[in-house]
């Protein structure tokens, strides 16, 4: 009986991990809808960095994707003035 067991485990381990994958994937999709509604808050850059006086660059200096590059491009992120600064300007 013992060995016809056994030969089961690494069967119903690997389900067991699909079944946790599974789930971490459809809760990490779920999170990501959600989030999406909330990039395009009307928060100002001067609300969002309230602590700065003399306001915040938008220019990133670290790697960024094409569509942030772009999104800037057609914001008009060059040519904002601080406190008008699109949030869009800023990185997620």
């Amino acid at each position: 009986m013992t060995d016809k067991l056994n030969r089961f485990w690494p069967l119903i381990a690997s389900v067991a991990f699909a079944a946790v994958l599974a789930a971490n994937a459809a809760q990490s999709a779920a999170t990501v809808k959600e989030a999406n509604p909330a990039s395009s808050s009307d928060r100002t850059a001067e609300q969002m960095f309230a602590d700065a006086p003399d306001g915040v660059d938008p220019v990133v200096t670290g790697p960024v994707s094409a569509s942030f590059k772009q999104r800037q491009q057609v914001a008009g992120c060059d040519s904002a003035v601080w406190p008008k600064i699109p949030t869009v300007c800023y990185p997620d």
